[in-house]
């Protein structure tokens, strides 16, 4: 595992400092009318979180603009490594609680999915947590389970590599299974509860995968007897 160093922390609290003062600076402006009362500052408190986490959104996308999350291995004090770096801190310090909370419902985590950046086809919908949003590929009608996790990096002692998850039409992602990085699965693929997709595992369309790790279970026109 790779230590965060201090050009990414330092960045990450620049940019997190900008976002508060932003946030500050519009509740006052747009709630700050509020007359005095008991419910004034429970609405600005309220007002100033959300503004905090739109501003938060706004500065991620900017910056991972001008430092995407490449695919590929990441070498060691990179512009690579200090983009994914100063990215993480943003995912796991405010936006991984929300994804983690189960209060919000999964239409609005659709929402936050794709303002972090996920391609999430029409009627898709994640019940469960995807870890790397900008390298994530979600098709039409596909649904990804309770619980269910998907990851596009792999950490291997000091080895850091990027590969997109790349998910078709039509497919079931079980409750709690785990799909790794560079997982590609075609249309109409089914992956069942609990399984474990190791990466840059294909699966074609049509088949349905199971197991730890998983394997293939049924073939497409197999007839169960």
């Amino acid at each position: 595992m790779r230590k965060i160093t201090a050009a990414p922390v330092l960045t990450f609290v620049v940019l997190l400092s900008l976002v508060v003062a932003l946030a500050t600076g519009t509740d006052c402006l747009l709630l700050g009318w509020l007359p005095l009362g008991d419910f004034r500052g429970v609405i600005m408190a309220l007002g100033w979180v959300l503004l905090v986490y739109l501003y938060a959104i706004a500065v991620y996308r900017v910056f991972l603009r001008y430092c995407p999350l490449r695919e590929g291995e990441i070498a060691e004090r990179s512009r690579e490594e200090f983009g994914y770096q100063v990215y993480l801190l943003f995912y796991l310090l405010l936006f991984y609680p929300l994804t983690r909370n189960h209060l919000l419902p999964t239409p609005l985590m659709r929402l936050l999915y794709q303002a972090l950046g996920a391609r999430l086809g029409d009627n898709s919908y994640s019940a469960g947590v995807i870890m790397d949003p900008p390298l994530t590929e979600l098709g039409a009608n596909t649904l990804i389970g309770h619980d269910a996790v998907l990851f596009s990096h792999a950490l291997e002692g000091r080895q850091l590599s990027h590969a997109r998850i790349r998910i078709g039409d039509n497919v079931t992602v079980g409750a709690k299974a785990i799909v790794m990085s560079g997982v590609t699965i075609g249309d109409g693929a089914m992956v069942a509860a609990g399984a474990v997709v190791a990466k840059g595992t294909r699966i074609a369309p049509g088949e349905i995968w199971g197991g730890n790790p998983a394997r293939l279970l049924k073939s497409p026109g197999t007839v169960v007897e």
